[in-house]
């Protein structure tokens, strides 16, 4: 197995976040948002966690925020860094720090939204300083 199949990720793709991953591969990061109650969530779900409303919709984030909370792999080779990070539309995302000096990395660092090739034409949303 050559190591670019070894990076990249099978995601499975369900009705709910199948309009997330193709907005990801065409290098969109989507959030739902209630017409019910105006809040934003993520995951992708339709039923609004917020009201229970079933009235959501997609809508396109900015893909500006910053890091909440991260944590370091370092036994991994090489090192990678999972995080929350909290969109500038309020919502948080598990995901991954990439392309960036590890060792300055820190909560309330801005990072903004770049997207990494995945299987099937699919992008994984990743994030890198801003």
């Amino acid at each position: 197995m050559s190591t670019e199949q070894k990076n990249k990720i099978n995601l499975v793709a369900n009705s709910e976040s199948k309009p997330y991953w193709e907005g990801a591969a065409k290098g969109q990061l989507l959030i739902r948002t209630c017409n019910a109650c105006g809040k934003a969530h993520y995951y992708p779900r339709t039923i609004c966690p917020h009201c229970f409303s079933e009235d959501t919709a997609f809508v396109e984030a900015s893909g500006n925020g910053v890091i909440y909370s991260y944590s370091v792999t370092r036994q991994a080779k090489p090192p990678y860094v999972i995080a929350y990070v909290t969109l500038d539309e309020g919502v948080s995302m598990l995901t991954n720090i990439v392309d960036c000096e590890i060792d300055k990395i820190s909560i309330g660092q801005k990072v903004k939204v770049k997207f990494n090739e995945a299987e099937d034409g699919y992008a994984l949303p990743v994030f890198t300083s801003a």
